[in-house]
């Protein structure tokens, strides 16, 4: 039976048990990561465990283990589910109150983390790409925290699979891109990869620090630049990114070909890099 972490307990799933009390259960009063275990071997831990505190910090909750104890927790879970690539999914909310909008004094913040088998991307999204829509951004203004109330994600996800896609790319009330409901966005034009920076209107996602960083290592063109739909639409190929999707080429967008409607040859370059980047990882480089 599938083991996971609750409140310093390994326990089976199926009796881990959350009080319906629980200021995450009531108000999604919490936040959330996910991590990718490659070969048994955590993906830029230290890098989630920072978004994390960040996260909490922007909620105003306090961190209830120290990096050496969330290292050790995660690990150990891990390592109770063997050696295979794994995804990790860790959520803290602020505990269990009487319930009231008003943050309480005395409450202990509960602490979940369980791991699932981690699926590749599948051959067809490969070899195809993915497709996607574009939607208005009508999320909070505060998506740098990585915070469990998703339901305008989870409403933007269904649309796009209404359509037949596969993710929404997200475009704020200025016209910009932003980014996916659950990704990030990259656009190459004309040679050049381009991203939007780092703001309070999006998530700073760790796979797509990997990206910039690959590109910058080998030579690759890059900008953190804003840009909106229309550069979208007359871009050569366009990327989304995340811990579980890796990276995706796009190559249909509102029905309308990326480019010539197939994964393009700088894709093919960063997915090669970034497939070098795991192996090294579960080799222990």
């Amino acid at each position: 039976m599938d083991t996971v972490y609750l409140n310093g307990a390994y326990v089976p799933a199926a009796e881990a048990k959350v009080s319906a009390l629980d200021r995450g259960f009531i108000f999604g009063d919490g936040v959330y990561e996910v991590i990718p275990a490659y070969g048994g071997k955590l993906f830029r831990l230290d890098d989630h465990l920072q978004r994390l505190e960040n996260s909490m910090q922007g909620i105003r909750l306090q961190n209830p283990h120290s990096r050496d104890e969330w290292s050790s927790m995660l690990n150990t879970l891990v390592e109770k589910h063997g050696d295979g690539d794994q995804s990790i999914y860790l959520q803290v909310t602020r505990g269990v109150a009487k319930r009231d909008h008003v943050f309480p004094e005395d409450s202990q913040p509960t602490v979940f983390a369980m791991c699932n088998p981690l699926t590749p991307p599948s051959r067809e999204y490969l070899e195809q790409g993915i497709k996607a829509i574009t939607l208005d951004d009508v999320r909070w203004k505060h998506c740098h925290i990585k915070a469990i109330t998703l339901l305008p994600n989870i409403l933007m996800r269904q649309q796009a699979a209404e359509a037949g896609a596969q993710e929404a790319i997200l475009i704020n009330s200025d016209g910009v891109v932003t980014e996916g409901a659950a990704s990030n966005v990259f656009i190459v034009k004309d040679g050049l990869l381009m991203t939007p920076p780092v703001e309070i209107s999006l998530l700073p996602g760790i796979t797509r620090v990997l990206v910039l960083e690959l590109a910058a290592e080998h030579g690759i063109p890059f900008a953190e630049a804003t840009f909106g739909l229309a550069d979208l639409q007359s871009a050569d190929e366009i990327w989304v990114s995340s811990s579980t999707k890796e990276v995706l080429p796009v190559t249909a967008l509102d029905g309308k070909p990326v480019g010539d409607g197939k994964p393009g040859q700088h894709w093919h370059v960063m997915i090669e890099h970034y497939q070098r980047y795991k192996a090294s990882l579960r080799n222990g480089g």
